[in-house]
């Protein structure tokens, strides 16, 4: 059993959740950047891609 975006609910369970970490800010950042491009009249935005973290702990 696993979980998603390494909440801290993934920790408080029994046993610890094993989870993916997303960074947030730069998810954040590259949505305003797509969005401000949007408004300035592109027809089209490239595909983002953030790393994401493995987090293993006792669920796995």
């Amino acid at each position: 059993m696993g979980g998603f975006d390494d909440s801290d609910v993934a920790m408080s369970t029994h046993p610890p959740l094993t989870t993916i970490r997303r960074p947030l800010a730069e998810i954040a950042e590259e949505t305003v950047r797509i969005l401000l491009d949007l408004i300035d009249g592109a027809d089209q935005v490239a595909s983002v891609t953030v790393p994401t973290r493995l987090i293993v702990r006792e669920s796995a």
